[in-house]
């Protein structure tokens, strides 16, 4: 029974440790992510279409911005004030950032008036004019909207109503998106969202760096460098990989023999059979 046990408990071992992380993919809107929600599809239609695609796996707070990039932060959990000046200054020295997400909490950090996020179930979204890439439709999964556009200049939707948003700060722009769906793997290929994602980059080859700092990636070294549900996944692997070994391991008794026991001789056995029939006569014979 414990025999066949432990090899269960391996298998159940290799599929639940990693299925947070087979389940998600990785983090949203993360250009490393697969899965639905993931910017994999974005970061690779942006590479097709020659533009130099990188990634920040550094602070924002430590990274050196040029002005001549494209920076795409889409859902993060947080942003610091440092991290934002880094930013205000980018786009000022003319750069392109490509940031917002459900429930942004940290845009005002960015903008001095920044527009207002609200919940929506709108799907379906009409540029005023046809807008970046010629974009005349772009379709999301309703997870967001601007009720306001506060500075900015609605680029999808309505005044009221806005899916994205553009703001001017110096020499540079910065769209806000309430919904970071229509980016992610999931509806790029809807409407036109595809068209409207390549002309929020700029002019190819213009550089595209997607900012995985904040989605807990670090620098590349070492198991460190990935997120924690990949360190988990890794770690359920492992764990499998030894059950098993101990599964089929001889776990008690003597070392096992280095040569295989045989029976005794076929000539002993005769021996001990001829012993036997003579006690037998000898009985029998007292006996008379």
């Amino acid at each position: 029974m414990r025999a066949r046990a432990v090899p269960l408990l391996a298998v159940a071992a290799l599929v639940v440790a990693p299925a947070p992380a087979l389940a998600q993919s990785g983090p949203d809107s993360s250009s490393y992510t697969t899965g639905p929600n993931g910017l994999a599809a974005y970061a690779s239609l942006l590479e097709h279409f020659e533009f130099d695609v990188g990634r920040l796996r550094i602070p924002l707070a430590q990274a050196s911005l040029d002005g001549a990039q494209t920076i795409v932060l889409l859902d993060a959990p947080a942003l610091e004030p440092a991290a934002a000046g880094i930013l205000r200054d980018f786009v000022d020295g003319g750069g392109r950032l490509v940031t917002g997400g459900a429930s942004p909490s940290w845009i005002d950090e960015l903008v001095p008036d920044p527009p207002s996020w609200d919940t929506t179930t709108s799907t379906q979204w009409a540029a005023p004019a046809p807008g970046p890439g010629g974009a005349t439709t772009l379709e999301s999964a309703a997870e967001g909207r601007w009720t306001d556009p506060g500075e900015g200049t609605t680029v999808a939707g309505d005044v009221y109503d806005a899916l994205a948003v553009e703001v001017e700060v110096g020499e540079g722009v910065i769209t806000l998106l309430a919904d970071a769906s229509p980016l992610q793997n999931r509806l790029l290929d809807h409407a036109d969202n595809a068209a409207f994602a390549v002309a929020l980059a700029g002019e190819a080859p213009r550089p595209v760096v997607f900012v995985e700092s904040v989605h807990g990636y670090g620098p590349p070294r070492g198991l460190s460098a990935f997120p924690a549900p990949w360190r988990w996944s890794f770690g359920g692997f492992v764990l499998a990989a030894a059950l098993w070994m101990w599964s089929r391991g001889r776990r008690l008794g003597p070392p096992e023999e280095t040569e295989r026991v045989l029976p005794p001789p076929r000539r002993a056995y005769v021996e001990a059979l001829a012993a036997t029939l003579a006690r037998a006569r000898r009985r029998e014979g007292g006996s008379g």
